[in-house]
């Protein structure tokens, strides 16, 4: 399996870009329009509590900012994703992520000015005027954040270190992406596949176990050669984190990460005690892996490997597209032709090219709309990463169409609810049209997984990451050799007493990008639980709950998260969602013991 450059990949297969900017000259010239509003933004320092006309000038000016400054930097960092090694887009996004830091440096007056607004004078401003309403929201998430805004002069330095602290993700990903190569990996018959952080997955998928433990311990032996350097960016990650929680005045990173988006500390912490209280479910999934897949010892390399005969046939992309389109009609006309609309205008970049970053993401913050980066691969894991990055797109597409820019962008602890929802949706889907025991049983496994991958291993991560920055806050050193102790213990507490922990797992961290991405994996768990209770809804109740979920949809950033998905139906302040997706979780396990 060789991996195209690319300058071999058909158009047809990659993105259009030339929606944001025709080609890297306009660019360059929207880069210049959007550098010039540090001088726009700079002639309003000062004059924030003038007058209510000033102040709505203010914000309308800050809106162009933001949607011009979101083509800028999506032009940059998409073109630069699809080949770090084009030195001339890694320049691009260079130039894009100073400009960014500068313009916003010049606005850092913005919120200790409006701090300092007496609510008399407030309240007066929005009756003078009344297009501030438009931006009361925005009002309120800064003044309800009192106790952490500092005066203009320590914004402003904090401001301006935004560029130097995004350096150990920056360190990070091109080391992962373009400089860190692996052997190939060698099957029972001496094949060689190329092993990549792309490829690594669906090697492990493959029934021949002699490439799933080759391509297994060439990565993480390989990943062992660099793991001082990534231990490193983390410890520079959690020192930032660390700086700019204490110089805001938050007690942990946890807190300034959660407050940023109203998520109370305790749906964290919630979270993983729900999961240890269910982990029995998961050794029951971990026994019943080792038993279908017939061996003596199961190994973390046996982890990806489908359990159900028959469950690794092809899906190729075009009957991806049909299924997604198929299953997602219960959402209604406008949601299918607005998917038709993304695969039609070319929003989304399709298979792995050299040096193309891995994964896959949808670029909520990219206009005049969402860009979906894949690396697709022809099964049914790709089937649902794909249906999973479209429900991101098409929740990024509704609250920008819907909300004014201001609200427009919706806050991560939801980021996940969507596109989750669309998973369970083409689950049912699926099952529903099938007949076949083994073929269920594959699906109900594939469905097995997703909860294994996103509640139980996210949030794994999840506590890692919360041991990272407990670590960092008591001013302990993140050394290798500490993570990887701490890690595999973890492990082991997570997969139970049928599972192989070895020293070769104990290095995972160091592959995993959300690392750097400030308490973000959490919300994988917490998002799946919310969307199989509004999924469930929507096949149950029909129309009522569809019109529901799209108000969600539509909601952006207007209310508080958990207030928004109180509109569809779930109460995440309460721990019921998490625990009503396990015990479905424990139905399925039910279920697929009675098949096999």
């Amino acid at each position: 399996m060789s991996i195209p450059k690319r300058s071999e990949v058909p158009a047809e297969y990659t993105w259009d870009l030339t929606a944001i900017f025709e080609n890297d000259a306009a660019w360059e010239s929207g880069l210049k329009e959007f550098s010039a509003y540090a001088e726009k933004f700079a002639a309003y320092q000062g004059h924030l509590a003038d007058s209510a006309a000033s102040l709505l000038a203010f914000f309308r000016l800050s809106d162009e900012a933001e949607v011009l400054g979101g083509k800028v930097s999506g032009y940059a960092s998409l073109g630069a994703d699809v080949d770090l090694s084009d030195s001339q887009h890694q320049a691009m996004l260079g130039k894009a992520r100073s400009a960014i830091i500068s313009v916003y440096r010049a606005a850092a007056f913005q919120a200790p000015e409006i701090m300092a607004i007496p609510q008399e004078t407030l309240d007066r401003f929005l009756k003078e005027e009344p297009a501030l309403k438009e931006y009361e929201r925005s009002l309120y998430q800064i003044r309800r954040k009192a106790a952490h805004i500092l005066s203009p002069a320590e914004e402003t330095l904090l401001a301006g270190a935004q560029e130097i602290a995004g350096a150990p993700d920056r360190i990070g990903s091109t080391l992962r992406n373009t400089e860190l190569r692996f052997p190939d990996a060698v099957d029972s018959e001496g094949g060689k596949h190329t092993l990549t952080n792309g490829t690594l997955v669906p090697l492990l998928e493959s029934a021949d176990r002699a490439l799933r433990r080759d391509a297994y311990e060439k990565y993480y032996d390989r990943l062992g050669d660099f793991k001082n350097t990534i231990a490193a960016t983390l410890e520079g990650q959690f020192k930032k984190l660390r700086y700019f929680a204490n110089a805001r005045h938050y007690e942990t990173t946890l807190e300034a990460s959660l407050n940023d988006t109203e998520v109370p500390v305790a749906v964290y912490h919630n979270l993983i005690a729900a999961v240890h209280d269910n982990l029995d479910k998961m050794y029951r999934y971990v026994a019943l892996r080792k038993r279908l897949l017939s061996v003596d010892e199961l190994h973390m390399y046996d982890v990806y490997r489908p359990i159900i005969e028959g469950s690794d046939k092809k899906i190729y992309f075009d009957e991806a597209k049909a299924n997604v389109l198929a299953a997602m009609q219960v959402l209604g006309d406008d949601y299918v032709a607005l998917l038709n609309r993304a695969f039609d205008e070319r929003w989304i970049d399709i298979y792995e090219n050299e040096g193309k970053r891995g994964g896959a993401y949808s670029s909520g913050g990219a206009r005049p709309h969402p860009y979906i980066l894949l690396n697709h691969h022809d099964n049914l894991d790709a089937n649902f990463t794909l249906v999973h990055e479209l429900g991101h797109s098409m929740h990024s597409w509704f609250s920008k169409e819907n909300q004014p820019v201001s609200t427009a962008d919706y806050v991560i602890f939801v980021a996940e609810v969507a596109s989750t929802c669309n998973e369970v949706l083409l689950m049912n889907y699926m099952l529903d049209h099938t007949t076949d025991k083994k073929e269920r049983a594959a699906l109900i496994n594939h469905f097995l997984d997703q909860f294994k991958g996103t509640i139980y291993r996210q949030t794994m991560f999840a506590e890692f990451e919360l041991m990272m920055g407990q670590m960092a806050e008591n001013g302990e050193t993140l050394t290798a050799d500490i993570l990887c102790e701490k890690y595999k213990a973890l492990n082991a507490l997570y997969f139970g007493p049928d599972m192989v922990t070895d020293d070769r797992i104990a290095l995972e961290w160091a592959r995993i990008p959300h690392f750097f991405y400030n308490y973000y994996v959490f919300q994988y768990a917490t998002g799946f639980s919310a969307a199989v209770a509004i999924a469930k809804r929507i096949l149950k109740e029909g129309a009522p709950a569809v019109a529901d979920y799209k108000r969600f949809l539509s909601g952006g950033s207007s209310q508080d998260p958990v207030s928004l998905l109180k509109i569809a139906g779930v109460d995440m302040s309460s721990p019921k969602p998490v625990g009503e997706a396990l015990a479905y979780f424990g139905e399925l396990l039910d279920e697929i013991e009675s098949l096999v």
